[in-house]
């Protein structure tokens, strides 16, 4: 069955626009052991993934990835060059995995933070929750549906005032 994600990343860093221009990546560099399980346990080829601008002005949804490789070993926690490096991990016991995301769509509206909490169907979105600080996070299909349906629309002057 199929799942939907919500992943963060800070678009200094690596953007939905990093994703477009290589087509694949691993989403490495996770040093959250909730998030992590989640690759490892939850996530599987075909299930969809909201790509969200995190410390951006404004955060929000820019736009689509689908998983297309199942949960590995994180290559970054064993690489001493890498920012991602934990000496803790090993080829044996790596620790750390990843999930391999290909691009799918850089939305035609940017998505922002406000934006999502206008919507009354997206009210119970983790994403929207106090403290919620996770890279990644599950979304609803009823939620994800409606971002689609969003990212879509034109959109009015008094919608984002």
């Amino acid at each position: 069955m199929k799942k939907y994600w919500l992943m963060k990343s800070e678009p200094s860093n690596y953007s939905i626009h990093d994703l477009q221009k290589e087509k694949k990546s691993l989403w490495d560099g996770v040093r959250n052991y909730q998030a992590r399980n989640f690759m490892m346990k939850d996530m599987k080829v075909g299930d969809m993934v909201l790509f969200y601008h995190s410390l951006a002005n404004p955060p929000g949804i820019a736009g689509l990835a689908e998983v297309s490789g199942e949960a590995r070993p994180d290559p970054t926690a064993t690489n001493p060059k890498s920012k991602y490096y934990d000496p803790k991990a090993t080829k044996k016991n790596p620790r750390w995995h990843c999930v391999e995301v290909i691009f799918k769509k850089v939305f035609k509206n940017f998505i922002s933070i406000e934006m999502l909490r206008a919507e009354q169907k997206l009210k119970s979105m983790l994403v929207l929750k106090k403290g919620q600080r996770l890279s990644i996070m599950p979304v609803q299909k009823t939620e994800f549906d409606h971002i689609i349906k969003l990212s879509n629309r034109t959109i009015k002057h008094s919608d984002i005032s």
